[in-house]
């Protein structure tokens, strides 16, 4: 390894071992469902939410009516995705003009994303429509970190009380799904992607809702075939905000494809 890629590893330590008091002391206000300094802001979206989804913040759950809270909204979620790729060629925000997504690569990325394996078997640039990008890779790169997180807060909070759950609304239950979904997306993981994602747009990273940019080469080349080539599509969109919550949910695939051959 290089000299350059040890430092990174010793920045990128750095940098956890200094967020580990700040960020984890207000992760924990935050599934404690204590007051912070984003409650000006972020509360009454917060409770707008519960109150469009019908939730009861105060009303706990047992570990199998939350374990059964977060599979049914994960599969939910699992079949509008495939839905969105299968009718990404009839939806707004396409300005390629991509078609539909194949069924068996609408369910492979369907099932890995919502299940946060996010494993890329297409070429973004060449397959997604902004749409599907946005709504529906981007969104479920936020909740299935975001259930990850969820899960997580509820095992620890069966580990740290000692009063067996008696029913489902019992102070002895692991806490409500709902409120630590929507509360880790709140006020975790969506103030840290904007700071990240106007970090990367300040670094040059793409975020736009331009089409494909055509622009000469420098220097023309060929094809395989002999033909002379003087210029080249530049795959351009909203890739910033989806490159940030990839990063930030450890999520695998990407906005473009390097490899892939572009058909325009």
């Amino acid at each position: 390894m290089t000299l350059i890629g040890w430092a990174q590893i010793g920045l990128y330590m750095l940098v956890l071992l200094l967020l580990v008091k700040p960020l984890g002391a207000f992760m924990a206000r935050v599934y404690g469902g204590e007051r912070t300094w984003l409650d000006p802001v972020l509360g009454p979206v917060e409770r707008l939410l519960y109150r469009l989804a019908g939730v009861c913040a105060d009303e706990e759950m047992n570990w199998k009516t939350y374990a059964i809270a977060m599979l049914l909204f994960n599969a939910l979620g699992l079949f509008l995705l495939y839905g969105l790729q299968r009718l990404q060629g009839f939806l707004p925000f396409n300005p390629m003009g991509l078609g539909a997504v194949t069924p068996d690569s609408s369910f492979n990325t369907a099932v890995s994303f919502a299940s946060n394996t996010n494993w890329q078997s297409y070429g973004g640039e060449v397959t997604m429509s902004y749409l599907t990008q946005m709504a529906g890779l981007t969104v479920q790169n936020f909740l299935s970190a975001a259930t990850g997180m969820a899960t997580l807060a509820a095992f620890c909070r069966g580990l740290a009380r000692h009063t067996p759950p008696i029913s489902p609304s019992s102070k002895g239950g692991v806490g409500n799904f709902w409120v630590d979904l929507i509360r880790t997306t709140l006020y975790i993981l969506l103030p840290l992607a904007i700071i990240g994602a106007l970090i990367l747009v300040s670094q040059g990273v793409v975020q736009t809702f331009s089409p494909y940019q055509t622009v000469p080469l420098l220097q023309p080349t060929t094809d395989a075939n002999g033909n002379s080539v003087i210029e080249q599509v530049l795959a351009v969109g909203p890739a910033a905000s989806q490159i940030i919550i990839k990063q930030l949910g450890t999520n695998g695939g990407g906005f473009f494809n390097v490899n892939s051959a572009h058909p325009f």
